[in-house]
């Protein structure tokens, strides 16, 4: 006997990719998130590309892998999608020690984030 499937969480017009381990606080992270947010994708990828942050190259993959969910997975239309959302969440913080005066320690801490992705198509009306 198995157990049912679990049903989809996620509504028919959205599309949704996740990037994790990214070297980067989640801080920094959010600051390329909320350019995007609410944006349509074209809009979107342009501000990604012409950024000076060195994370939104990251970012851009994130959206990009996002946009072909969509398109492959689920049937939806590119020229209409939008970024409904864009959150990030914290994950691994690497900790490192660096020797200070007097036989004392500095804690290095080395964080990493992820970000959450996802697209809907937007209704013409």
């Amino acid at each position: 006997m198995g157990q049912m499937k679990n049903p989809s969480r996620r509504e028919e017009d959205q599309a949704v990719a996740k990037g994790r381990m990214i070297k980067t606080s989640p801080q920094k992270l959010n600051l390329v998130a909320q350019m995007i947010r609410g944006k349509s994708v074209e809009r979107a990828k342009n501000e990604l590309e012409f950024s000076r942050k060195r994370v939104a190259r990251e970012v851009l993959t994130v959206l990009e892998s996002a946009i072909a969910n969509a398109e492959n997975n689920h049937d939806l239309d590119i020229d209409s999608l939008v970024v409904e959302e864009a959150f990030v969440g914290k994950n691994l913080v690497m900790k490192r020690f660096r020797p200070r005066a007097r036989g004392r320690v500095g804690r290095i801490k080395k964080p990493f984030a992820e970000i959450t992705i996802k697209l809907r198509e937007k209704e013409t009306a």
